[in-house]
């Protein structure tokens, strides 16, 4: 049945209290159906914890703690689109929002000096280049802060948001195996990035579930750009027996394959299909369009907040680590394999 707010809380404010989407708050306001349990209990318990809030708003002295976010890389797509969102949403919370940027910022000791800052109360720290024993030692000095996209695994006790990247992987790779693909060419992000050997997990599962094996010499593992993948693009695309269809770590790899095949004469989709992950803006103005696993970047901002403002008012939380739904986004760049190599190689990932 539909609720009635007693304090001031808006819907935007509610949305970034429970990290669900506007649309889905106001569903359960208004009392319609097609909304999860999950959903439902998270935008009723965050109503509860606004009214709550509001109530005792009077009694509090001073200015809210700040929220501290670093992100140690060019604001541009994809880091561009999660700090907006953390932005916006630390505002709706009446929070300030102090932020370190650009590829400077990634060779700053910040981490050893964060706790203790005047007016700092918790931290947001995107793909932070740090090992896990720093984000470790930043724990036990007793510093909130929440990691979107870890590069390394993070203990249970810390706070960490993602997209999910095994699942997000296989179903772009079962996509492919419907078409007919079972000679993929993967070229995945850095060895020491977690969401690199996740995806790679779901692209072999994929393939194993059709009873192909993934071939080491098309696996290969470079920086997340556009000149990186082009090269290694070019690299799989000159073998002698040539994958069907490559998968970039990212679009901008992806956008690298596209080069490389069309310097080859190559036609994509009818000679080789290509993929990428993100769904960026340039994903839908490449020539074909990409097919891509769309991130939830915005999201993951909302998300990351929400739960550091929990830690940040000493809440208890039940789930420290979440991974966020992946979709993938089917477009111009896939199709069906050649013919002659459409039958799958049972014994070990030929044609």
């Amino acid at each position: 049945m539909p609720r009635r707010l007693a304090g001031s809380a808006t819907v935007r404010q509610i949305a970034a209290e429970s990290g669900v989407s506007i649309a889905t708050v106001s569903r359960v306001l208004n009392g319609y159906d097609g909304v999860s349990p999950q959903a439902r209990t998270a935008v009723h318990t965050a109503v509860d914890r606004l009214e709550a809030r509001a109530a005792q708003a009077p009694r509090r002295g001073g200015a809210e703690p700040a929220v501290f976010v670093r992100c140690p890389y060019v604001l541009t797509d994809y880091f561009g689109l999660i700090v907006s969102s953390i932005a916006e949403t630390v505002e709706l919370h009446g929070r300030r929002l102090i932020l370190e940027a650009g590829v400077a910022a990634e060779h700053r000791r910040t981490l050893s000096t964060l706790h203790g800052q005047s007016g700092i109360g918790g931290a947001i720290l995107i793909l932070p280049p740090e090992a896990a024993t720093d984000l470790i030692a930043l724990r036990d000095r007793g510093m909130p802060f929440v990691v979107i996209d870890p590069r390394v695994p993070m203990p249970s006790d810390i706070a960490a948001v993602s997209a999910a990247h095994f699942s997000g992987a296989r179903a772009l790779t079962a996509h492919l195996v419907e078409l007919g693909h079972r000679r993929v060419g993967v070229i995945g992000g850095p060895h020491e990035w977690i969401a690199g050997d996740t995806r790679l997990a779901g692209t072999t599962a994929a393939l194993a579930a059709a009873g192909v094996l993934l071939p080491p010499e098309l696996v290969r593992s470079v920086p997340p750009t556009i000149a990186d993948g082009y090269r290694i693009a070019a690299e799989l695309l000159d073998l002698p027996d040539r994958p069907t269809a490559i998968v970039g770590f990212n679009d901008k790899v992806a956008l690298g394959a596209l080069r490389a095949a069309a310097e080859r004469g190559l036609r994509v989709p009818a000679d080789v299909s290509i993929a990428g992950f993100d769904d960026l803006e340039l994903s839908r103005a490449t020539s074909p369009p990409l097919t891509t696993v769309r991130q939830p970047l915005e999201e993951m901002g909302r998300m990351a907040v929400t739960l550091l403002v929990r830690l940040m008012e000493q809440h208890r939380l039940e789930l420290l680590q979440v991974d966020l739904a992946t979709e993938l986004i089917v477009r111009e760049s896939t199709g069906p394999a050649p013919a002659a190599s459409a039958a799958p190689d049972i014994a070990g990932g030929g044609r």
